[in-house]
């Protein structure tokens, strides 16, 4: 039986949450703050296409960097969430010990004792194992199937994304997962036998196919049949999940962590509240990006929900 605590780190994650669940609430109750709180507010929650109306002064505009920065974030992951695999792979099959700042630092998150990382569960190096070629995958998507335009993000919003990755690593190390029930040793490889892990890996290979196909429809309305970008205009996108959703990409992104979350044997809250940060995150943007959608197309189709099919 598993014994569920709250730490730093799950604060975080439900701290993060909250924040955009209330973006999202004030956004839909057309709610506004007062002075000039509004403007930073949907400065800091808008990018891209849904940041071009803005009526923004010329000192909120210094704070703009390109969206193409973007795949910095995965680079960053990439490299950070590859250094703990081989942290953990050094640790898993070869009893090594993390080094000290590393365990210092989940300390700090989960207020347990440094003896609880001297042998890791096999499950954690998989998950970082999946986490990376998510993170790979979104990477060179970015670098060589995207078309970006000369939208712009906040520099906050850059920072954020930044230290996203690393704190959302150091979160798998922090994950506990259930006992195995066929009696093998946590970290043996023989505990991922289980139905949860499966049915985990499943769910991530197709939601990372449904977000790779809808990045690549997004791509193909600016470029031609030979690859060479013909336009930087936004186009209604059509075809695949686009035809329920306006942002199957972001409820691809929804569907990759929560495969993750069932990966955990559906039983870490520590994980559920990442997965909940992400509903929240993903949400929002999906929202901004479904309304620019309806207010620029005249004919764009009345059915399609912004994020969740029929729902949402």
């Amino acid at each position: 039986m598993m014994v569920v605590s709250v730490g730093l780190v799950e604060i975080c994650w439900l701290v993060l949450a909250l924040g955009f669940l209330t973006a999202l609430c004030l956004h839909r109750l057309t709610l506004t703050l007062p002075g000039h709180a509004e403007r930073v507010l949907q400065d800091l929650i808008r990018y891209g296409k849904t940041k071009q109306r803005l009526k923004r002064p010329g000192v909120l505009r210094l704070f703009d960097l390109p969206k193409r920065w973007f795949s910095h974030f995965y680079a960053v992951s990439v490299l950070w969430n590859g250094l703990l695999i081989i942290l953990s792979v050094r640790n898993v099959m070869f009893g090594e010990a993390l080094p000290d700042f590393l365990t210092d630092a989940l300390c700090l998150l989960t207020g347990r004792p440094k003896s609880v990382w001297n042998e890791l569960q096999v499950n954690i190096l998989v998950l970082l194992l999946l986490l990376w070629v998510h993170s790979l995958r979104r990477l060179l998507e970015c670098l060589f199937v995207s078309v970006f335009s000369d939208g712009v993000i906040h520099v906050v919003q850059y920072a954020f994304g930044l230290s996203y990755y690393i704190l959302l690593g150091l979160t798998v190390l922090c994950v506990e997962f259930p006992q195995p029930t066929n009696g093998s040793s946590t970290s043996s490889f023989s505990s991922l036998l289980t139905w949860y892990n499966a049915a985990g890996v499943q769910l991530f290979i197709w939601a990372s196919l449904l977000q790779h196909r809808s990045l690549t429809l997004l791509a193909s309305l600016r470029t031609s049949s030979s690859g060479k970008v013909e336009t930087l205009a936004h186009r209604i996108p059509r075809g695949g999940w686009f035809e329920l959703v306006s942002c199957p990409h972001y409820l691809a992104e929804l569907l990759i962590y929560a495969s993750l979350g069932a990966f955990c044997g559906c039983f870490s809250l520590t994980w559920w509240l990442v997965v909940f940060y992400v509903l929240c995150n993903q949400a929002l943007a999906a929202k901004l990006c479904h309304e620019y959608y309806q207010s620029t197309f005249k004919g764009y189709p009345h059915q399609r929900k912004a994020f969740l099919p029929f729902l949402f």
